[in-house]
């Protein structure tokens, strides 16, 4: 391998075609190079593929029997694969499959029969810029930021974990929580035009205000907000102090005074049901009550004396 090489061995490419010529062309040429292809030979079989291993690059032929490339694009990237970048492959060239292609979310669009040279530098081009972003957000997660991006309908397509788990506290038992909340959304549609403020409050039945704030608009359509809370991390670290208990453990506690099941604590902050209930057996036993309601109480009365 050499520094010029378009991937390199860490890179796994998928290939999702119902064509043995292309499939056997493609991983001909990818394996070339280095990288390790994984093969699908229609929608179905390449989203199935993807819950068990998560490649850095699509090529997806756009035309398919069954479910097609548009629609596999568009599932991919309302999961946790919003961020893998897909390359289109198709014989079709008019106008309105090429726009029908990146509104799916693909960012590139080669048409057949391939040219595999100028495949492969695209390959590269679009690995960097995934790579970029991967690393900028990163460096946002290390931070603690709490930021996240829509497209123009409301659709998340990225956030840090701080903000992600805010949001589900927005999204109590949504299917999609892909979504920003209806009023959201329309908020949002008015703010592209200049007729809204810049920050709207979340409605939220049960747990903190949040609020949304408009960072700025990357590219023709993402938006970027900060997602604030009403003053989490200070009340996070009033219990701790007050009561001498982890950082963990007064996350879990806070969420107890809102009402929150012990289902719901995992989900917002990323744990598991189980390990939420050893956090509350630690916290019963520091605070020296016997239950969650009695935890709450104590809880909400050292809240009021802040």
């Amino acid at each position: 391998m050499t520094a010029g090489d378009p991937v390199s061995r860490r890179d796994t490419v998928l290939v999702v075609d119902d064509s043995p010529q292309t499939l056997r062309l493609l991983t001909d040429a990818l394996d070339e190079t280095g990288a390790m292809v994984l093969v699908a030979l229609g929608g179905e079989e390449a989203l199935e593929l993807v819950r068990q291993i998560t490649p850095d690059i699509i090529l997806m032929d756009a035309v398919m029997p069954g479910l097609d490339g548009f629609e596999t694009c568009r599932r991919l990237k309302a999961g946790p694969l919003a961020h893998v970048p897909v390359i289109f492959m198709t014989g079709l060239s008019e106008t309105e499959h090429i726009v029908k292609g990146l509104e799916a979310g693909g960012v590139d669009y080669v048409t057949k029969p391939l040219v595999i040279d100028a495949l492969l530098a695209r390959i590269r081009v679009h690995l960097a810029n995934a790579r970029a972003a991967q690393s900028a957000r990163a460096a946002l997660d290390t931070a603690g930021r709490h930021l996240l991006a829509t497209d123009g309908e409301g659709r998340v397509r990225w956030s840090t974990p701080q903000a992600a788990r805010l949001l589900v506290t927005a999204l109590p038992g949504e299917d999609d929580r892909t979504l920003l909340p209806d009023e959201a959304i329309a908020w949002l549609k008015g703010l592209a035009g200049g007729e809204v403020s810049t920050s709207f409050d979340i409605p939220v039945p049960s747990g903190p205000r949040l609020t949304l704030s408009f960072v700025g608009r990357v590219g023709g359509d993402e938006y970027l907000f900060r997602l604030t809370g009403e003053d989490l991390d200070a009340r996070t670290l009033l219990l701790r102090e007050r009561f001498q208990i982890t950082n963990r453990e007064a996350e879990v506690l806070l969420w107890i005074t809102h009402g929150k099941s012990n289902r719901d604590i995992a989900e917002i902050l990323g744990l598991s049901p189980r390990t939420v209930n050893k956090h509350l057996e630690q916290v019963y036993a520091k605070l020296g009550v016997e239950n969650r309601s009695s935890a709450a109480v104590v809880a909400l009365r050292a809240l009021g004396d802040r």
